[in-house]
């Protein structure tokens, strides 16, 4: 089997991806040496792109111009590689469920085990957070063309949001994301993250924001219900190394020490 069939046998089981000792193993009597030459070859074309050492996307003629895949065609193949727990993220996921108007430069992807270096190949950009308390709930499994992928709840993706807001671009960039955002949690949602979520100060800003969106916001409500069971103290609404909160006038104990914005 030379490269050209192998791709095709990957792509006609809508797999769009693989790794080294995969081809190494579909070889047949095809030499090392004479792989890596037809590899770089279709590299050279556009038609593989070398995502990491030793895995590999393939790119059909319909995202050619692109130069990229779909995150969810691939992702799940390369943490099966990388071998850890993932799921796609932040923007990436609210854009998933219909929050957020402009067109997101960079997939977000959170996972566990050491930190991994973002990637920018070609017309490809992610983005890797590292998560200390991996979700005991509230990643959920979705269907794409390649299979399943694992990606955040709607209030799980708020709350990343929020606690990662100084990382990609402020919180009044979110903000309108947020908003639409609010708008597809349901309460069991809400109720599964308050059964193991234990950042409160991400919770106080949250329940704060949610108010704002609706003054009688039921999961705003049930947060505060359940950040009232244990003591909570004042948090900046953007937190700042060298800033610490003032006197608060709101339920939150929330600090408001950024002009809100939001381009809804």
């Amino acid at each position: 089997m030379n490269l050209s069939d192998f791709l095709k046998e990957k792509l006609s089981f809508e797999s769009y991806a693989f790794s080294w000792d995969e081809l190494l193993i579909a070889k047949a009597r095809k030499s090392e040496t004479s792989l890596q030459s037809q590899l770089s070859y279709a590299i050279q074309k556009g038609d593989i792109i070398p995502l990491r050492h030793h895995f590999y996307l393939i790119i059909p003629p319909r995202y050619s111009k692109f130069g990229k895949l779909p995150i969810e065609l691939y992702v799940n193949s390369l943490f099966e590689f990388l071998e850890r727990n993932y799921y796609v993220g932040l923007y990436s996921a609210a854009k998933s469920y219909g929050a957020g108007h402009q067109q997101i430069q960079k997939e977000y992807i959170l996972h566990d085990k050491a930190p991994l270096l973002s990637i920018s190949k070609n017309a490809i950009n992610l983005d890797f957070f590292t998560v200390s308390k991996w979700p005991k709930k509230n990643i959920a499994s979705k269907k794409g063309d390649a299979g399943m992928y694992n990606i955040s709840s709607p209030c799980l993706t708020a709350v990343d949001l929020i606690y990662h807001q100084t990382k990609i671009g402020g919180l009044n960039r979110m903000l309108s994301v947020l908003e639409e955002l609010v708008e597809e949690i349901k309460l069991a949602d809400a109720k599964d993250l308050l059964s193991w979520y234990t950042q409160k100060s991400v919770l106080q800003r949250f329940g704060y924001l949610l108010n704002e969106f609706d003054s009688e916001s039921d999961i705003a409500n049930l947060i505060y219900g359940h950040l009232k069971l244990e003591k909570f103290y004042p948090v900046l609404l953007s937190p700042r190394s060298n800033e610490k909160p003032g006197a608060v006038e709101n339920r939150w104990k929330v600090d408001v020490n950024i002009k809100i914005e939001s381009d809804l």
